[in-house]
């Protein structure tokens, strides 16, 4: 793993008060090995209302010292949920994901999508709408010194930037939207039971068409009376009972 954890200045950036004291206790716990303890200390500051992609991290960290494989990559995918692209997140998630027994190939996406998804996960929805909120103004600025600008030089400079302004604050905006739309309206869960059967109907009647096991993750589709359908990066489709997963 690349880093252990982060360091206690990353994390007063949003923990304050009491949190702060008891996120210095969590960290002491970890760096002593005390796991289980640092453990209930981080969270400890998620019941009290406060969360991070550090925090979830940290957390992530501790889960998988222990070997406690569905937790600790729930906590990693938190983490990324806050922190799209983080390269630290995203290395010990794979160590994380090879403790688990599924192995289910993922669907690849052409050259072009995986390009774009790959610079859309840079940042969060936050940071792309900043992004083209700070670009449309200054199209705006460079339009304005284009329009009133009497020197043919500066005339052409000004309305070539202002229009690259323009086309960079379009691309943000449409990142945002793609980034908010991945993180609310698709919605993921672990599988956090040892085993969990996975049928083609919502109903114990109906035989398992297969077995998944704890840490794998699931997109879900519906929900119906305690079951919810699901479905894997293969794009393999079925039934589980939603106490065999924790929703992300």
């Amino acid at each position: 793993m690349k880093k252990i954890f982060y360091v206690a200045f990353l994390f007063t950036i949003t923990l304050f008060g009491q949190n702060d004291a008891v996120f210095k206790e969590a960290n002491s716990a970890y760096t002593e090995g005390k796991y289980e303890l640092a453990i209930q200390k981080y969270e400890e500051i998620i019941e009290n209302g406060e969360a991070s992609a550090a925090l979830y991290y940290n957390l992530g960290n501790a889960h998988y010292k222990l070997n406690n494989i569905a937790p600790s990559i729930y906590y990693y995918e938190k983490a990324l949920q806050l922190k799209p692209g983080d390269e630290d997140v995203i290395n010990n998630i794979q160590f994380a994901r090879n403790m688990t027994i599924d192995d289910i190939p993922v669907i690849e996406q052409s050259g072009l999508q995986k390009t774009i998804n790959r610079v859309i996960s840079v940042f969060g929805y936050n940071t792309w709408a900043w992004l083209a909120i700070a670009a449309s103004i200054l199209f705006l600025v460079l339009f304005l010194l284009y329009y009133f600008s009497l020197q043919p030089f500066w005339k052409r400079l000004y309305f070539g930037v202002s229009i690259a302004m323009l086309l960079l604050a379009i691309v943000s905006l449409s990142f945002a939207y793609s980034q908010q739309n991945i993180q609310f309206n698709n919605k993921y869960a672990i599988v956090f039971s040892e085993e969990a059967a996975v049928r083609s109907e919502p109903s114990l009647r109906v035989n398992a068409a297969f077995e998944l096991h704890e840490g794998t993750k699931a997109k879900l589709l519906e929900d119906y009376q305690g079951w919810v359908k699901i479905q894997l990066a293969d794009g393999t489709q079925g039934w589980i009972s939603e106490k065999d997963l924790k929703k992300l």
